[in-house]
């Protein structure tokens, strides 16, 4: 697995036409590479990525998945592509319950079990949660039910004013955090789905008594932390978001493990205190 840390992304430019060549440029743009560039890293020359990109010549399977490798494009996008180019899928999409994905689940499942009592979850690409630890369990002692059932979703728990929102000492930092991470999945899957539920979470109002966003007093963070009250008790947390390396599924492409560090020794001592 992977370790990843997204960094600002602009939306990628809007195709100007049908086929894979619009869209082949969309990304290489979006990637701001040139074709000359290109063309070296995938082994062909400039004229033939041009060429390709106006719909002049029609590019073989090995080739639209060699530029999207080159060019760093999802998974789930690099089916697209070839459709686009008039062939089959490439990439399977197996449901996560499906017994070929055994392996893999146990796998999250002893991960994120091995990192207690720190919290730790898995999402998919809609940031519903597919597992989660009990220092997750934890965090989220008395969100109602209606947020947790059947299939809870990280943002709704995080930012719903029912949810951890109201405990969240940060929020406007937090949220302003969320938010954007959102908004570069968004332009890099351009998933529907997913603006559908930014548009909900960015609408939520802020929960009454919520303070101005701001610590205390000054504390040099290392990162970014989540600042959560506990049971009387302010925890700090920093998170780290891991994918799996070289998928080949569109499935496990989109999972994503988020682990939640301590960011004081403060933080530390009272989650061992709870486990032991």
């Amino acid at each position: 697995m992977t370790t990843v840390a997204a960094g600002p992304a602009a939306s990628p430019p809007a195709p100007d036409g049908k086929g894979v060549g619009p869209l082949l440029r969309a990304w290489r743009e979006r990637r701001r590479v040139s074709q000359l560039e290109l063309a070296l890293r995938a082994d062909s020359s400039a004229r033939h990525i041009s060429f390709v990109e106006t719909g002049r010549s029609r590019p073989s399977e090995e080739m639209v998945l060699r530029l999207a490798e080159h060019l760093d494009v999802p998974v789930r996008e690099r089916n697209a592509l070839l459709l686009a180019a008039g062939y089959a899928p490439h990439y399977p999409e197996t449901p996560l319950d499906d017994p070929a994905l055994d392996a893999l689940r146990d796998g999250m499942e002893r991960l994120i079990q091995g990192y207690e009592p720190y919290p730790a979850l898995v999402v998919d690409a809609t940031y519903t949660v597919v597992a989660a630890n009990r220092g997750i369990s934890m965090l989220l002692e008395g969100v109602p039910e209606s947020l947790l059932a059947p299939a809870p979703n990280a943002m709704r728990l995080t930012l719903h004013p029912e949810g951890l929102a109201p405990r969240i000492r940060n929020l406007r930092e937090w949220r302003g955090h969320l938010l954007e991470q959102m908004q570069r999945q968004i332009a890099l899957h351009r998933s529907d789905a997913l603006r559908e539920l930014y548009e909900e979470v960015a609408g939520y109002p802020a929960p009454a008594g919520v303070d101005d966003g701001q610590p205390a007093e000054p504390v040099a963070w290392f990162a970014l932390p989540m600042r959560i009250e506990h049971q009387g008790r302010v925890l700090s947390f920093v998170s780290s978001i891991s994918t799996f390396n070289t998928p080949m599924d569109v499935t496990v492409a989109e999972l994503a493990i988020e682990t939640f560090l301590p960011a004081d020794p403060a933080t530390t001592k009272y989650l061992h205190s709870l486990a032991s």
